[in-house]
């Protein structure tokens, strides 16, 4: 997919699309143009539990609970999906600092098993997972901020998808510009939402103190034991938990990655965990499963119950947490797109770096545009179940890598090494995730399937096709250098393993 086109910091002589010095900022230097690591400990932190809290704890409940059928159940998959996650970013602190690139797993699949399976896994990202994900983020962020002007009545879809809009592209254009501003604005919002779900969770405990037990009587009644509704109800809360493994994706970016990956995995999954399981607690002492399964805005619901007056405060909270959210996802999602672009799985201007602010902006703006289609639908819970099928059969194959790895790699140096049970617990666990949805939800993981066979005939006329018609590449290259111009951007400095 790449093009030779440009102009690269790593050659002795100018290519034909080179830009001229004049036109590059006074003071400016193009040598050594690559990402810097800006981001510290905090940052990190702020990065996964930012990305992790975004929609999941306002939207999933309803969607664990209808699938779980009881109270019990459902408490007992968001503690499950809890500790999956740990046992995910475990294994991911071994990854991460074995392979210190950004990417993530598709840089871990690309070096275990090739660059066919590596584009794959790329290609159902960019076509589905990260979109996806920011439109729903994007979509509940709307929902939650339209729902004072609409109390009684569903927002216009056209308002929910116009403000969606109005939220990727400010965030996009905060990421393209700074990466100093865009984890400015993380740091803000994850410590907003953290205060609305402390707010949430002290009120349950209020409710608790006062006798509010009423829904924990016969927990498990009425649950639904078989094994797809299960496992959709893992979906759903899987979803929620989504975004512990996005440090690794800019693990270039990262002070000190082999002490403070590990450290911001750890504190982030054991926080997130108790919040979302405290926050779950709290909305069954004041809200009835009947009602959770009827609103999808349960989190208002349990305000506009207990704070009375005070209860426009709920909207505006979960309105900032998805904003952070957005951003989250944003930001460490556009580095994939730039890992890609740099293996030439992805056009080459989206590796290439702004000059005066080192953002990969091409791929920020890149990533913004593609999640803006997936505004056309508003039906959050499919597109929940399209990301989650594909998105744990990569990830599955990315813990896969750790074990082919030992065997590949038995001598590499590894700062951390995780015990090999657990990521053979890891891999067992999602093939169940994988193989149960597609018997008992055919159609959304069949659709899944289809796309991501989609890729195949995209990996060969795109990657293993090389002698392409001289004006196709012509055209790319002058593609290339008018976003250059537009820009300010050039190719990256290639890092060295």
């Amino acid at each position: 997919m790449s093009s030779r086109g440009g102009y690269n910091v790593n050659d002795n002589s100018i290519p034909l699309h080179s830009m001229d010095s004049k036109e590059m900022p006074v003071g400016e230097e193009t040598d050594g143009v690559k990402l810097k690591p800006k981001i510290t400990l905090v940052n990190g932190i702020t990065v996964i539990v930012g990305s992790i809290i975004g929609s999941g704890i306002f939207l999933s409940p309803k969607g664990v609970l209808d699938e779980t059928g009881s109270v019990g159940l459902s408490l007992t998959v968001w503690l499950l999906c809890g500790l999956f996650s740990m046992v995910g970013a475990y294994c991911y602190t071994e990854l991460g600092t074995l392979i210190v690139r950004s990417g993530a797993d598709y840089a871990y699949i690309y070096e275990a098993f090739g660059p066919f399976l590596a584009f794959l896994r790329l290609w159902v990202e960019c076509m589905i997972v990260r979109p996806c994900s920011t439109a729903v983020v994007a979509l509940t962020f709307a929902n939650y901020v339209l729902y004072p002007l609409f109390p009684t009545c569903p927002a216009p879809t056209i308002a929910v998808q116009l403000l969606a809009a109005i939220c990727i592209i400010v965030l996009t254009t905060i990421n393209a510009v700074d990466v100093k501003w865009s984890m400015r604005v993380q740091d803000i919002f994850t410590y907003a939402k953290l205060l609305a779900l402390a707010l949430i969770i002290i009120t349950g405990i209020v409710q608790l103190c006062l006798g509010e037990v009423e829904y924990f009587q016969n927990p498990f009644e009425g649950s639904k034991w078989n094994a797809g509704s299960i496992s959709i109800a893992f979906y759903q809360g899987l979803f929620a938990y989504n975004g512990w493994n996005y440090l690794n994706y800019v693990i270039e970016e990262l002070k000190d990655p082999y002490k403070n990956l590990p450290r911001a995995s750890w504190i982030s999954c054991i926080l997130v965990t108790i919040i979302y399981m405290l926050a779950n607690v709290a909305y069954f002492t004041t809200v009835s499963p009947q009602e959770i399964s009827q609103s999808p805005a349960v989190a208002v619901v349990f305000a506009q119950r207990l704070y009375g007056v005070m209860a426009w405060m709920m909207p505006i909270f979960v309105a900032l947490s998805t904003f952070g959210g957005v951003n989250g996802i944003l930001f460490t999602s556009s580095r994939l797109f730039y890992a890609g672009s740099r293996e030439g799985h992805m056009p080459e201007v989206l590796s290439f770096i702004q000059i005066k602010k080192l953002t990969p902006a091409p791929a920020v703006i890149f990533m913004g545009l593609t999640s803006l289609i997936y505004l056309a639908s508003t039906d959050m819970y499919k597109l929940i179940t399209y990301v989650s099928f594909v998105n744990w059969l990569a990830i599955g194959l990315s813990v896969f890598a750790l074990i082919v790895f030992r065997y590949q790699r038995p001598n590499a140096h590894r700062p951390i090494k995780v015990g090999i049970f657990w990521p053979i617990l890891y891999v067992a666990v999602s093939i169940f995730l994988v193989v149960v949805p597609l018997y008992s939800n055919p159609v959304e993981t069949g659709l899944g399937v289809l796309i991501i066979c989609t890729g195949i005939p995209v990996y060969i006329i795109c990657v293993v096709w090389k002698s392409k018609p001289k004006t196709f590449t012509r055209w790319i290259d002058s593609m290339n250098y008018l976003i250059q111009k537009l820009l300010l951007v050039v190719p990256a400095e290639k890092k060295e393993n």
